[in-house]
């Protein structure tokens, strides 16, 4: 059985999609360029919190 760890985002602490990108870049400058094992986990984190609140666009017809 595989077990995986939670990816959903508490909505008490909800970030806009600008405030995790921006620590998204700081892990990146902070890294020299390449991830770190642990880095990287952060770093997928980080990406669903940003996907998670960046805004929807409407699908073009």
């Amino acid at each position: 059985m595989l077990h995986s760890m939670s990816t959903t985002v508490e909505s008490s602490s909800r970030r806009t999609a600008d405030e995790v990108n921006e620590e998204i870049r700081a892990l990146w400058r902070r890294s020299g360029g390449t991830l770190s094992v642990e880095q990287r986990e952060e770093y997928q984190r980080l990406v669903l919190e940003w996907a998670a609140a960046a805004p929807q666009s409407a699908p073009v017809a």
